[in-house]
């Protein structure tokens, strides 16, 4: 199911994954990458990066509010290629085709008083778990698809996706150090067969359950970013739809993680060999390794603000305070929106203490 269950959270401690959804891997590592290139350009002998530059005073005068040290270049623009449709809204009609019996099987929604409930449900209900109930479009839906699945609260690549129209493509902790002005994504590419043009404009477009938002007054940087959803002939080499009729194609409990620079192979969230409670197997885009490289970051440029921020007792404090307090709005706008969305929690009281026990590789 590549996601972890909600009652897992609390043993997590920053090492283990939430979500390993490709989409979801891809995002954190774009992050890790980012942090990465930061670092880079701020050692001696100071290397220049064709994709980031450092902000100067007179960018910082221009955007008062965005008052980072980094940003992606003006030029470059990212693109986003899914050799299948996102699992939620996006997928719900390709979801329904391929089943046996179409009927879908129900499931009772979550009742925790951290949800928002939907505007367009029943006041009481919340998001839906994978393919409950398909009469339902449009709508925020709960990780895994099956319903013999421990239960989760991570949200859908569907909505997720969603949400980085607004919030872009940064993390909390990787927006604490870089604008999210230019990080957002401008393409989403799937293949000709995943792509349901009025799925996609249901779940991503603005004219679709996006249209109630109201992005007026965002500061910092952040704005409704929507990307534009492309079809390609063009499919991933490995996909059910690629192999021979004879040839069973399954999927595999591993996730491959990539950058430039580095590689990580995960099982379970965690790097392969390694137990879920060893905190030497959290890996490089673990709250706990991220964590770790924006205080070295911040340490290397000697920002005192930022170090404050970073150096706070518990990583769930380094997201709150002003210096948060943009991302947060645009945060609350869309989910707000969108209805249903069960935060996630449980995992934000592990200690700034606890990165100096083990490193991440």
């Amino acid at each position: 199911m590549k996601c972890l269950p909600s009652n897992k959270l609390p043993h997590a401690h920053g090492n283990i994954l939430h979500d390993w959804h490709a989409e979801i891997i891809a995002i954190r590592a774009f992050n890790r990458y980012l942090l990465d290139q930061c670092l880079l350009i701020s050692t001696p002998p100071y290397p220049t990066s064709p994709f980031i530059r450092q902000l100067t005073s007179q960018d910082h005068a221009k955007s008062p509010s965005e008052q980072q040290p980094f940003t992606i270049r003006d030029h470059v623009s990212i693109h986003m290629y899914c050799s299948e449709a996102p699992c939620g809204d996006a997928s719900m009609e390709l979801t329904m085709a391929l089943q046996p019996d179409a009927t879908p099987w129900t499931s009772a929604p979550p009742t925790l008083q951290t949800a928002i409930p939907s505007p367009s449900l029943e006041p009481t209900t919340l998001s839906l778990r994978g393919r409950s109930n398909f009469s339902h479009l449009g709508i925020v839906r709960a990780k895994p698809s099956r319903p013999d699945a421990p239960p989760t609260h991570s949200k859908s690549c569907t909505d997720k996706l969603c949400l980085k129209q607004a919030t872009s493509l940064l993390s909390s902790t990787t927006s604490l150090l870089m604008s999210p002005r230019n990080a957002y994504i401008k393409t989403l590419v799937l293949p000709e067969s995943q792509l349901v043009a009025g799925a996609c404009e249901r779940a991503f477009a603005p004219t679709g359950r996006l249209k109630e938002l109201n992005a007026g007054g965002w500061t910092g940087g952040y704005a409704l970013n929507p990307f534009t959803v492309q079809p390609t002939s063009r499919e991933f080499t490995w996909t059910r739809r690629a192999r021979p009729a004879a040839e069973k194609a399954v999927p595999s409990n591993l996730s491959a993680v990539w950058t430039p620079n580095w590689q990580e192979t995960l099982i379970g969230g965690v790097l392969q060999g390694r137990k879920q409670t060893d905190p030497r197997g959290a890996s490089r885009i673990s709250r706990r390794g991220m964590w770790m490289e924006a205080i070295r970051l911040a340490g290397q440029l000697g920002i005192p603000a930022v170090l404050d921020v970073l150096r706070k007792k518990t990583y769930g404090d380094t997201k709150t305070g002003e210096e948060v307090e943009s991302r947060e709005r645009v945060k609350s706008d869309v989910r707000r929106v969108l209805g249903g969305w069960v935060v996630n929690a449980g995992d934000d009281d592990f200690h700034i203490s606890d990165l100096n026990s083990t490193s991440p590789p």
